[in-house]
């Protein structure tokens, strides 16, 4: 039987632990990781069941915590075609979206530094509150300068949930298990971008108006970032657990600012493989981007479909993309051996045919239009999720937040091709012109995927 200590122990992220000294006073504080617990568990049995317990909340907070930033930051894209009608043009929306995206990439990897050492569940609530905040900023502001501004700043705020999941994820499951899981805690993004495509197209149909698309998730998200702080932890050792295996421990207060420093230069910034994925997610993010941010604009304009109907369309997108994401990561841990770029690689060439046969197939169907794109998700999902548990793996749960932060700026630097660069284009030259970038991309990711290939599964007992 557990003795009261015990159970305090594994009572979750608000129980009584053994305090550190903070390096950090005053608000700054909240971001220290949190301590080892003042009892650790030691019946074999006992952990596994905990550890079951905690992996699934682990799980679900991380998933309803990343889903809700989606909410103040995917909404930008329902609004788009009506703020269009209120006189700011594609080029400037375009620009909204590369200016977020590009701060959104460097703000990943900044705080992907910075989340290694830091505590997960402050990041996560601290991000998604200042995120919410920016979302009610934009949408009482009508000047187009003051509101570039304000998205460029969510930008930096939606780069503080990323890196704390990645941590998360890969302090809390093995590298055996790592694609798998990670592929269930990546539907986070379609659940996300789906239900907030849902909510905003409903708002706007039923004439409460653009503005109400940033008010209405704004609220939503506050709510979920109480529910964030009292449900997730930090690392097993601070609700009584011992590390998962791996022969690297996570990034601790004992751990010197030195050491840590020469650990992501060697695991991080001079693996080739990282280097290699990391730029192959700038074609992944452009392609995905394009669809996220002006598929209903172009199924309005192009497809002449109702908003509620584009909505629809995109929403399968990410459902298809949500599957895509999980039957990867199943087969890459299954089939595999957890080398996830390979897997990266098959999924690429089959988003490129999609991609050409969405575009060069005539339908008139909106069923089989809807099929062609959840063809395109399915596919660009995989790589979109499964690079992510390449880098992770690659640089261990040591340095998994810098990892993925690495990758993260070179997806999120595609928004000068996909934001301001399709915008343009599509000004200019129609959108079959767009297509034809989006086709090149997928060949590009392809190469980029092929010379990963050797990538080992994983940096461990290496």
């Amino acid at each position: 039987m557990q003795t009261e200590s015990e159970s305090r122990a594994v009572a979750g992220p608000g129980a009584p632990q053994a305090v550190a000294p903070r390096a950090v006073g005053g608000l700054l504080g909240i971001f220290q990781p949190a301590s080892r617990a003042a009892v650790m568990l030691t019946d074999p049995q006992e952990i596994a069941a905990k550890y079951r317990s905690w992996q699934k909340r682990v799980l679900v907070a991380s998933i309803i915590g990343y889903a809700t930033f989606y909410f103040v930051r995917k909404n930008l894209s329902i609004a788009m075609p009506y703020m269009e009608k209120d006189g700011i043009d594609k080029a400037h929306l375009g620009l909204f979206l590369t200016a977020h995206g590009l701060l959104y990439g460097v703000s990943k990897f900044g705080n992907g530094f910075l989340a290694d050492r830091s505590s997960s569940r402050a990041f996560l609530t601290v991000g998604l509150i200042a995120s919410a905040l920016m979302n009610v900023l934009f949408g009482f502001s009508s000047a187009v300068l003051t509101m570039g501004i304000i998205w460029m700043l969510n930008g930096w705020f939606q780069g503080m949930g990323f890196p704390p999941c990645a941590r998360l994820m890969a302090n809390w499951f093995p590298p055996k298990q790592l694609a798998t899981k990670f592929s269930i805690w990546n539907s986070s993004h379609c659940i996300g971008g789906g239900l907030i495509l849902v909510l905003c197209s409903n708002l706007v149909y039923f004439g409460f108006g653009w503005r109400s698309c940033f008010f209405v998730p704004a609220g939503i998200a506050l709510v979920c970032a109480v529910f964030i702080w009292f449900n997730t932890p930090d690392t097993p050792p601070s609700v009584g657990l011992p590390e998962v295996e791996g022969t690297h421990t996570a990034g601790t207060q004992e751990q010197s600012r030195a050491e840590f420093r020469a650990f992501v230069i060697e695991r991080v910034f001079k693996n080739k493989y990282i280097w290699l994925v990391s730029i192959a997610n700038f074609f992944v993010y452009t392609v995905r981007f394009a669809v996220l941010d002006w598929g209903p604009t172009m199924l309005m304009q192009a497809k002449h479909i109702e908003i509620r109907h584009a909505a629809w369309m995109v929403v399968t997108f990410e459902a298809c993309g949500l599957m895509g994401a999980l039957i990867g990561g199943r087969l890459t841990d299954r089939w595999l051996a957890g080398r996830a770029a390979r897997m990266c690689l098959i999924y690429m060439i089959l988003a490129g045919v999609s991609v050409l046969v969405f575009w060069k197939v005539p339908v008139k169907s909106e069923l089989l239009t809807t099929a062609m794109l959840g063809a395109v998700g399915f596919f660009i999902y995989g790589p979109q999720c499964l690079l992510a548990v390449t880098a992770a793996n690659l640089a261990t749960k040591r340095a998994a937040g810098t990892a993925v932060g690495l990758t993260s700026i070179f997806g999120y630097a595609s928004t000068v091709l996909s934001g301001w660069g399709l915008g343009r284009l599509v000004e200019d030259h129609g959108w079959d012109a767009a297509f034809r970038v989006l086709l090149i991309a997928t060949i590009l990711g392809t190469l980029l995927f092929a010379a990963a290939w050797p990538a080992k599964a994983h940096g461990y007992n290496d």
